[in-house]
């Protein structure tokens, strides 16, 4: 199986790059906007992001986002977001390489949980998933956009 790391300054390039061939929205522009929520990104301490590379470029990366929590105990809250593998290495096992590095990395810092939310209608992308562990249709997802 692949190998996943903690994502480095360095790699914002490289991230920006999978982006822009994934389905995913469209990321943060200029790169002096991008750059500057990148900084923010890896100096947040709950915030984690991973990724699987091959040789200097980046293939697959995902999000984890940890809160404090008052309830459960005292287990944090973990949110899965951005996950992302390129279209040409999917069903390679960079996805589950950097989801199991997120999860590993979320049970080290007590969360109770780890919530995901997916937009996609791809079966496949659901199944992937479900073989990471997420369990479907346990809670339901609200979604609050800002006004326009």
């Amino acid at each position: 199986m692949p190998l996943a790391r903690l994502a480095q300054r360095a790699d914002l390039a490289s991230l920006l790059d999978l982006f822009r061939v994934a389905e995913v929205s469209a990321s943060a522009e200029p790169i002096e906007r991008a750059e500057r929520i990148w900084l923010e990104m890896l100096s947040h301490d709950g915030v984690a992001v991973f990724v699987s590379a091959i040789d200097a470029s980046i293939v697959s990366t995902c999000m984890l986002i940890t809160a404090p929590n008052l309830l459960r105990a005292g287990g944090r809250h973990g949110f899965l977001e951005n996950v992302v593998t390129h279209p040409e290495f999917r069903g390679r096992g960079h996805g589950r390489a950097v989801v199991d590095a997120a999860l590993a990395a979320a049970w080290a810092k007590d969360c109770y949980h780890v919530l995901l939310q997916s937009g996609r209608n791809d079966p496949r992308v659901h199944r992937f998933y479900q073989r990471c562990g997420f369990e479907p249709g346990l809670r339901i997802g609200y979604v609050a956009r800002r006004p326009a």
